[in-house]
Parts: structure tokens; sequence; C-alpha cells
């Protein structure tokens, strides 16, 4: 889709005019009495979020005004992505331009104008906005394109989502890109070394994959970045409910960030040695399918009791977090819907972060704080891994009880991180679960930004 905005000079453009509610009481008494009595008839206050279409001297839609906090937070940067799908059609500019943050009012406005389309055509056209001055507008479109390659992917049902086709989204990106690409298929996962990702996949029709790919200079620092790919999740024996199930073809979400993230490291040249791993699995229910307490060797080594199969999006990515430490990367980042527990404590909206390196966890919350990206750091409290231990292996892959869930998830990744490797697990949702401006219900992008940020921050040239 064309990014959502249009070249200076800006000509034909109603001007767009952001407030809050101090600034908007300034504003208000100087201006023209008609126009006083117009927005007083409107109720607008520049209370954030609240839109105000003043008349123009056509009588068509002339200046706008927009209510915001100010704070430079997430909540004004949802609240302007909220504008190009509210907005009448047509070219707006912002009056006045900001002296600071253009760029990110601009990725506000193009990851509001995302829309799906594959299966019915959009019904309107979001409104364009001038480029405002002072934008990198590079960052601007490696945002949109990866937003929008991440939430088309999660939005896509799993009927025309499966492995498969996960793997062929994954390879055009790669041809399209010049990054080198390999798949791991099927039984050739045992004898690669993947069983648990074999496992998890075995009972599909749709075969488990494990997805590799390459790109940069080998003398570079090594960044690693995987994500888990369930495209779609029954809960396998331990099955899920209807209204589980409802919802899990965005079980590969964290696939989906992690192919925008690398798309954005590449398109941006950081000078890294990038390596994407993806286990891409369907978790199904047949005669094949793995079974509470089996038991099974992971590619580290260590053996994982099965006490819940329901919790297969950390036994894929157990594999993953092995292979990828055997190179021993300078960072590795995980992105996973993985703990319904995780939303449970902190929301829809805010992802946490769990982190090995003090250093690394500072980064990316600074990061998400100057980019609206939200994060929250949780604990990888060790004296929770107890409640990890199993009589007949060396870990079960749930905990033994009901508390902590995303914890004993994280602390359950931990274990196949190889040592002195910085680590960040981000227990994502990728979804919004109900419409709000800007963040239409279905799939949403969390934390690229952020990651990107501290990646450009510590490998950048």
């Amino acid at each position: 889709m064309p990014l959502p905005f249009r070249p200076r000079p800006a000509s034909a453009t109603r001007p767009l005019t952001l407030l809050t509610k101090r600034e908007f009481a300034a504003w208000l008494k100087s201006a023209p009495a008609a126009t006083r009595r117009w927005v007083e008839g409107n109720n607008f206050s520049a209370k954030p979020g609240e839109v105000c279409v003043l008349p123009g001297r056509d009588g068509a839609p002339g200046r706008v005004l927009a209510g915001i906090a100010g704070s430079g937070g997430p909540d004004d940067f949802w609240h302007l992505a909220g504008l190009p799908l509210r907005l009448p059609e047509g070219s707006y500019r912002l009056d006045p331009e900001p002296d600071a943050g253009a760029t990110r009012w601009a990725i506000a406005w193009a990851v509001g104008s995302y829309g799906f389309t594959r299966y019915r055509k959009a019904t309107r056209k979001p409104a364009e906005l001038v480029w405002p001055r002072r934008t990198d507008r590079a960052q601007v479109e490696r945002v949109s394109r990866a937003s929008d390659l991440a939430r088309d992917l999660v939005n896509t049902p799993a009927e025309d989502m499966g492995p498969g086709e996960l793997a062929d989204a994954a390879r055009d990106m790669a041809k399209a890109l010049r990054m080198d690409f390999s798949v791991i298929k099927g039984e050739a996962l045992l004898k690669q070394g993947f069983p648990l990702v074999h496992a998890v996949g075995r009972a599909s029709p749709r075969a488990p994959r494990l997805i590799d790919l390459r790109w940069g200079k080998a003398t570079d620092p090594k960044v690693t970045i995987l994500g888990k790919g369930v495209c779609f999740d029954t809960g396998g024996l331990d099955l899920k409910n209807d209204a589980g199930m409802k919802i899990m073809k965005k079980d590969m979400g964290g696939a989906a960030h992690a192919l925008g993230l690398a798309q954005m490291v590449v398109e941006a040249k950081l000078p890294v040695r990038l390596r994407v791993l993806v286990p891409a699995v369907e978790n199904s229910v047949s005669g094949n399918s793995f079974r509470p307490l089996d038991v099974i060797r992971s590619r580290k080594g260590l053996t994982v009791e099965i006490g819940n199969t329901d919790a297969e999006g950390r036994l894929i990515l157990a594999d993953a977090l092995a292979a990828a430490s055997e190179e021993k990367p300078a960072l590795m980042v995980d992105f996973a819907t993985l703990t319904g527990a995780a939303r449970v404590a902190l929301g829809p909206d805010l992802p946490p972060l769990y982190c090995n390196d003090d250093a690394l966890a500072d980064e990316l919350l600074a990061q998400a704080q100057a980019e609206a990206d939200p994060l929250w750091r949780m604990p990888l409290w060790a004296p929770y891994r107890a409640r990890l231990d199993s009589k007949v292996a060396d870990l079960n892959n749930i905990s033994d009880g009901p508390f902590a869930g995303s914890v004993t998830a994280a602390l359950f990744l931990q274990e196949f991180v190889g040592a002195g490797i910085p680590w960040a697990h981000l227990d994502i949702y990728a979804w919004n679960p109900y419409h709000r401006p800007g963040r239409p219900e279905g799939a949403e992008t969390q934390t690229l930004r952020a990651v990107f940020g501290v990646i450009a921050a510590r490998f950048g040239a």
C-alpha cells in the first residue's frame, strides 16, 4: 500500500493543529468569535482523542483541531494514528509543525493508515499528511513496511498461513532483500537436531519447519532474532475450548515480528551479521500427537517432560534458542505470543520484557520510552525455576502450579540460552482485542521500534 504522505509544497491541504488542554485555552482566546462559537457548539475541549473539524470559507472542511495529552507517550502516538481513517479524505499538514518528534508523528500517521485488504477492498483511502520537516523519511518507510508485513501475516487466517505459507513469505522477503534462505522440513528436523520442533508439529499434515535467514558480513557482530511460528494452536491433546482457540491464527505473531524486524535491519543496512530463526508448526490433534508426560530430548540435550501440550511455543523456541546460542551472538532477541499469564498481568497493550542483561534491559526500556513503544520489565526470578522441576526429566515445560505463568515460561526459555549471551524475551500479544482509533481489532505490532532502536544504537555505523 502506498505511504499516506504527500511531498511539499503543501498547497491545497488542510491545516491540522494538535493541542493540549492548556494550549487550547490560549488558542481559543485568540480565535475569531465565529470560530469560538463553532468550537464551543461542538463541545470540543481538546481532551486527548477529541477532534473538531472547522468549516472552511467555501463550506468544505477546513482546519482540524485534535486534542493530545502532550506527554509524547503512547497515548499521543495512538491519538494521531487514529486520524488517517477518521478525518475526511484529503490532504493535511501539521500546523504548527512540531519542533521535535516529527518522525514519531509521521510513523503514527503511517501505522494508523493500515488496513487488511486481502479478502475485501478498503472502504476508503486514508487521509494524507504532508511530510513534516525534520522527518527521517527512511525510518518512517521502514517502520511502515515492517508493520504492514507483520500485521498482514498475523491477520491472514491459518487456512492460508500454515508453516509452508509462512516459509514462503520468509523466502519472498529474503529474495527481495538478498538474504540467504534455508528451511529444514518434516523428518529432516530429527536428523538435524530439532526434536522439539518436530514433536510439536508432527501431528499436522502440514509439516513443521525451521526457517533460517542470514544476511550481512561474517565479520560483523552477530545479531540473532527468533520468532515463535505456531500457525495455529489447537492446544494439542490438551485441547483448547472454542473461546481459547478462536484467535489462534495469531499464534505466529512472534514469527511475524521477527520477519518485520529483520526487514527493518536489512533495509537500514546496519553493520551486523543477522540471523533469523523461525520454528513454524501447527499444533494439531491426530494419532501421532505428542502426549502429556512424554519425555523429549531437546537439541541442547536437556530432557523435557511434557506437562501440557498447550505449552508448545516454548518447546519450539527452546530448540531454536539452543541452535542460535551455538554461534554465540552478541545479541539475541525472541518474540513470542507465549502466555495468557502475561495478558492477565499487563493486559494486551503492554508486553513484558524478560532479560538476562541489565544494560540491555535498560537500553530497551529507554528506547521504548523514546519510541512510544511500551515495554515493562519482569523478573527472571530464579527461585521459581524449581517450579519447573520434573521427577523423570531435566525439566517440565510447565510449572507445578498456577502462579507466575509468564515468569516460569521465560525461565524455561532461559535454560536454552547459552552462557554469556545478552538475551531478551518479549511475550507479546500481537493483537488488538477491540477497536480503538489507530488500532483496529486484529493484528498489532509491538516492540518493533524499541528493539530496532537498540540494535541501531549498539551496532549502527
